[in-house]
């Protein structure tokens, strides 16, 4: 099994200048002003092969964030009382849900799509999804998006 990933917050003026000027690199693309990421490399003083080196391994405190958003499809049974426990359990487990959209039910069954920020989430991802599973009514849940090492699909027949 490989070594678990590990993060460090370091105050930029302690990187080595070539990771100052990834981020300069990513930047520029981010914004429009490189075109292509030989462009942005060549714009940002280093070479292509180091923007390709560290574009994965550098990021700004803000950017990690966005690995921390989820997005799950679940399928509901069509009756009273079945998305608020959803809803209950994403509170419980701490993950702040930013949307929910629940469609037209169609023969008994309601598409709920909910993406959530789970950066203050109390437990393991795998825990939201075992308490969510476990609501009668929950028929299936699924990662549309966000990081699979944080979501697993998941299926319930209930």
């Amino acid at each position: 099994m490989a070594d678990a990933l590990r993060y460090f917050v370091v105050e930029a003026d302690a990187l080595p200048e070539v990771f100052r000027h990834v981020m300069h690199a990513k930047e520029l693309l981010a914004s429009g002003a490189a075109k292509s990421a030989a462009q942005a490399a060549r714009m940002a003083g280093i070479s292509r092969s180091a923007f390709y080196k560290y574009k994965d391994a550098v990021f700004t405190y803000n950017e990690r964030g966005a690995d921390r958003i989820i997005t799950l499809h679940l399928v509901l049974q069509d009756r009273p009382g079945v998305l608020a426990p959803v809803i209950a359990a994403f509170y419980q487990a701490g993950a702040n849900i930013l949307t929910l959209n629940q469609n037209i039910p169609v023969s008994g069954a309601a598409p709920v799509s909910i993406s959530a920020s789970t950066d203050g989430m109390k437990g393991s991802m795998e825990e939201l999804l075992s308490s969510v599973r476990a609501i009668e009514g929950v028929q299936s849940i699924e990662n549309i998006s966000g990081n699979p090492n944080q979501v697993q699909n998941a299926q319930s027949n209930r």
